[in-house]
């Protein structure tokens, strides 16, 4: 074992035991680790050097990896820590360092553990259509689609198929046969490898993330032919979300895509992670379901008021961002500063109040 694989491995150790979400390292810093929120520095730790990065990502990467890294300056891949968690893993260079962040993804959960509501459960039983789950990096989009995925597999036997860069959870096989292809090592790109699941006999398809137009169309494709679609976007709600799908497009393609989306939308579900009053983090979260309202403005070029939409639908089994903060706020979890610190519509919190 090398010194730079011993090291590494005693920070996934101690990531994991103090449970942290994410890692730090780079040439010439002290590696940090982030906690509820909060980074911090492991000062018992020395600053590594150029050498350290370069033996630590040989190890994680291997040869042919390291290579491409270094050709490219950057690359995503996940790693497998003596079965203890798994990592999600980017490298990149600064000033001409070598740096890296890992994110420990937490082992497959199920919706109610995770604090999710209700409602998703209906949406991991459907037979077709496009789910979205959205929010800014590392609010837990990924943990969500995982609980989906895994329901599905445990209650019903399909052919699921993710196309991920990299693979990020691992599913055991239960009643479901599952086909996990990482993007640059099992697939050329995200087009090339929804091209050809589309010839595969899927039931289930995840989409790690929609980052182009060519993309978003074959994935709205397959879930208006019959597929279960789940991907994600980095966006901030519902509304937002529907905007940025249609202005991947050309102007000549929007109404044809508006057509479709309409048609195909199961529902966004946007969501953030709050730091809790005892520490941790709790979620709180927005679904947009696509009701025959709903479709009409898309259609019409009316999303804008699909907020409005969402805080009236309760009935529905809409859910309204500031009804579930006020909520965690009553129940105690989180406070009111920071409800109002993760609210999209401070002034709609404040009139709740």
């Amino acid at each position: 074992m090398t010194p730079q694989q011993t090291l590494i491995e005693g920070l996934f150790d101690l990531l994991i035991k103090e449970g942290g979400s994410d890692l730090h390292i780079s040439a010439g810093r002290i590696p940090t680790v982030r906690i509820s929120t909060q980074l911090v520095t492991l000062v018992n730790q020395v600053p590594l050097t150029q050498e350290d990065m370069k033996g630590i990502l040989l190890f994680l990467l291997g040869e042919d990896k390291l290579n491409r890294f270094i050709a490219n300056n950057e690359i995503d891949f996940s790693y497998d820590h003596k079965g203890m968690g798994r990592l999600r893993g980017n490298a990149y260079v600064r000033q001409g360092t070598m740096a890296a962040v890992f994110r420990l993804l937490p082992k497959v959960r199920n919706l109610s553990d995770l604090k999710l509501p209700d409602q998703l459960i209906a949406f991991a039983r459907k037979k077709q259509g496009f789910f979205l789950v959205v929010g800014p990096v590392g609010q837990g989009k990924s943990t969500t689609l995982s609980a989906m995925i895994d329901m599905i597999n445990t209650e019903r036997a399909e052919h699921i198929v993710t196309i991920e860069d990299p693979v990020e959870y691992i599913y055991p096989e239960k009643r479901s046969i599952i086909d996990q292809r990482e993007v640059g090592v099992d697939t050329k790109d995200f087009p090339t490898a929804l091209r050809a699941v589309l010839r595969e006999d899927v039931n289930v398809i995840l989409i790690g993330e929609m980052r182009s137009a060519d993309t978003i169309a074959t994935a709205v494709t397959a879930a208006e032919t019959g597929h279960l679609v789940f991907s994600t976007l980095h966006t901030n709600n519902a509304a937002q979300t529907i905007d940025r799908i249609i202005d991947s497009f050309p102007g000549d393609q929007q109404d044809q895509i508006r057509a479709q989306l309409a048609g195909s939308l199961l529902g966004v579900f946007s969501q953030r992670l709050i730091p809790k009053v005892t520490g941790g983090l709790v979620p709180a979260y927005e679904l947009l379901i696509n009701t025959p309202a709903v479709q009409n403005l898309i259609r019409e070029k009316r999303t804008h008021e699909i907020d409005v939409v969402i805080e009236t639908g309760t009935e529905q089994g809409m859910i309204d961002m500031n009804r579930s903060l006020l909520e965690l706020v009553r129940k105690g979890e989180i406070t009111m500063e920071n409800a109002y610190l993760y609210s999209m519509n401070p002034k709609g919190l404040e009139r709740l109040l």
